[in-house]
């Protein structure tokens, strides 16, 4: 007779109990040995490994002994798994869903002890469907009149659900004003009308030494939640509905309404595609040399004039120890260079030819016709690119080889090509640059490594050499003898090396006018 090696899984939601000698576990698994001994006959027999998850919700799939149940099912260890109930395996209709798909995936099966239910039958499955249904149904019930109560609480005026807002104290149901707390709230609000931007606010509390609860820096997205917080003139708020709370402002409301209308008058609108993040290049594929990942942020200046950027990470956590070399990047530079990058790469017939080797000879020309003059939207360079690392002196572009594959095949054929992916399958371009910072801004901008003509500085030092020939000559008129036209003529003093460096674009991406005029003097 085949041996049929059953499983018993148990579990129970609570942790209490669990320290008793005979506990809920130790029931349910005595159960399920003794309906395994009575099918002793259809040649069931007990596995001596253990699947016990005491402390965990049937709601979720993450139980450590579950998933290692699952895995010896995947292993073909086990062909039929004992609980007590249904409920004991899961309560979720949708987790039940792929748990079958598993058993019946590695021919293994399931029985529920107590509700006589077995899922080789269709009956047992049909079964099993509506009683995990109306578990399901049950669960969502109790959710509901949960929300209703915390609802109908609120609707009181009382505070029942989370920690108090600093500057309160949670006293039973009911935020009572905490002094110790309360100023530093005040201070926030009417040093935010002072200074008149969250970030300024932010810098100033860093530099005051004005922390959290928990000793920790404010955050900016902290502040903002904190500056727009109803509680803080007595009001509670829920599913964006506002009642009167029972505890007492501690901001006065026409502070508060001002407040409220800075904000609103500081927020970036979104006018444009580009203004919203989602359609931000490089969003979540952007990271600097130390792995922190740079994402895209926008400001205005007084005159409301924009500035579109990418961050550390590391710099809008406060962790100034783990900024990498560069920390801020103008998003128009990076995004255009990486998109230059890819576009130059793709275009080059020579090189994506080398990837095409497994394709008849039809197929790649297809492609490398289909490359030439293609013109790479935002989308296909996004769809292609796994991420780009910015160091010092250069940006790492990675692409995933099989994707730009199918991108390519799909654009050559109008239809979706199946490829089957290998893991860590990448080309990696590494492009060298120059960041050159930008003073004003503290941002960053990129230059390639190319010639680099400054109009500026070659027609200042041609001024600076027709003046002093006509100085020379007696020809320079009286009103031309000003002292911009004797800065001018010091730049013959300039080094020769310099010039010619200059000429040919080969300077100092940021070599200035001034610049010039202090190491000629210095020269002189």
């Amino acid at each position: 007779m085949k041996q049929i090696r059953c499983a018993v899984y148990t579990r129970k939601s609570s942790e209490e109990g669990l320290e008793l000698e005979f506990n809920s576990l130790d029931a349910q698994r005595e159960a399920c040995e003794a309906y395994i001994k009575s099918q002793k006959h259809e040649g069931w027999t007990l596995i001596t490994k253990q699947y016990n998850d005491g402390g965990f919700s049937g709601g979720t799939m993450d139980r450590p002994a579950f998933k290692e149940l699952l895995e010896d099912i995947k292993q073909n260890k086990i062909d039929i798994v004992v609980v007590y109930k249904v409920d004991r395996l899961t309560r979720s209709l949708m987790d039940f869903a792929k748990i079958i798909e598993i058993f019946d995936a590695h021919q293994a099966s399931f029985v529920s002890i107590t509700q006589q239910f077995n899922t080789t039958t269709s009956m047992g499955r049909l079964t099993l469907n509506m009683l995990l249904s109306f578990a399901q149904f049950e669960r969502e019930i109790t959710s509901e009149r949960l929300r209703d109560k915390f609802e109908a609480s609120r609707q009181k005026g009382l505070f029942v659900h989370g920690k108090a807002p600093i500057g309160y104290t949670k006293v039973g149901s009911t935020l009572v004003e905490n002094p110790e707390q309360s100023g530093f709230v005040r201070l926030i609000f009417d040093k935010y009308l002072e200074l008149g931007s969250i970030k300024k606010l932010h810098d100033y509390l860093i530099e005051n030494s004005i922390k959290t609860e928990s000793g920790k820096n404010f955050r900016k997205g902290h502040l903002n939640h904190l500056l727009k917080n109803k509680a803080y003139i007595g009001k509670i708020m829920h599913n964006d509905k506002v009642y009167d709370g029972l505890h007492e402002g501690i901001v006065d409301a026409d502070v508060f309404e001002r407040v409220q209308n800075m904000l609103k008058e500081n927020s970036v609108e979104r006018k444009y595609e580009t203004n919203n993040p989602s359609y931000a290049l490089l969003a979540s594929k952007l990271f600097d040399d130390k792995g922190n990942y740079m994402s895209p942020s926008y400001s205005n200046n007084r005159y409301k004039r924009r500035y579109c950027y990418y961050i550390s990470q590391a710099i809008i956590q406060n962790r100034e120890q783990d900024v990498g070399s560069i920390s801020k990047l103008p998003k128009h530079e990076i995004e255009t260079l990486v998109r230059k990058v890819v576009t130059e790469f793709v275009h080059n017939k020579s090189v994506i030819q080398q990837y095409l080797s497994n394709k008849t000879i039809a197929m790649q020309k297809k492609i490398l016709d289909t490359v030439v003059g293609l013109e790479l939207n935002y989308q296909i360079v996004r769809y292609i690119l796994n991420k780009v690392v910015v160091y010092k002196d250069q940006v790492e572009i990675v692409l995933n080889k099989n994707i730009l594959l199918e991108a390519l095949e799909l654009l050559a054929c109008g239809e979706r090509v199946m490829i089957d992916y290998e893991d860590d399958d990448f080309i990696t371009i590494t492009k060298q640059v120059q960041l050159v910072a930008v003073p004003k801004r503290g941002n960053k901008l990129i230059i390639e490594n190319e010639s680099q003509y400054n109009l500026t500085l070659i027609q200042s030092i041609a001024k600076g050499f027709y003046y002093h020939k006509l100085w020379l000559e007696g020809k320079l008129a009286k009103e031309q003898k000003s002292s911009y036209i004797y800065r001018l003529m010091s730049l013959r003093y300039l080094p020769p090396t310099l010039i010619e460096d200059i000429l040919n674009g080969k300077q100092a991406p940021d070599m200035t006018v001034k610049e010039l005029y202090r190491i000629a003097g210095r020269s002189v």
